[in-house]
């Protein structure tokens, strides 16, 4: 038993002493390695906040990165996709219903957007998202 304890001794001080970084070094160390990779991906491009129409003109909007061309409530959004703004500002699709191209449809029975958008049936069927689905 106490041969297992001086091993032990002896192995938190072989560890402490190989851990020759100054305290500021180890603690710059362990914040470096805790930040997630959607924070470091977030410094190469502007925050959110920089496509703000509502205090800057709407053209801010058209630039590379932005969410999308149309500003919206003070909020650059791409009407083609977005649910609260579908085809124009503040059209709200229905509820079951998604933003295709500007268009809200129903991806269960819409034959040009079966099951996904821009999924078109060959058949004149679409039926729970499948085409030519014998249900």
């Amino acid at each position: 038993m106490r041969t297992a304890a001086v091993l032990l001794m002896a192995l938190a001080l072989t560890l402490a002493a190989a851990g020759t970084g100054t305290g500021a070094e180890l603690e710059t160390a362990a914040i470096r390695r805790r930040q997630s990779r959607f924070l470091a991906s977030a410094k190469n491009s502007p925050p959110l906040s920089y496509y703000d129409c509502k205090r800057k003109p709407p053209s801010v909007c058209l630039e590379p990165g932005s969410p999308g061309a149309t500003c919206c409530k003070g909020a650059c959004v791409d009407t083609g996709s977005s649910f609260a703004h579908c085809g124009s500002c503040n059209h709200v699709c229905k509820y079951g219903e998604t933003c295709c191209g500007g268009h809200c449809v129903d991806l269960l029975s819409d034959r040009k957007n079966c099951g996904d958008c821009f999924v078109r049936c060959p058949s004149k069927k679409c039926s729970f998202g499948l085409c030519d689905y014998a249900g």
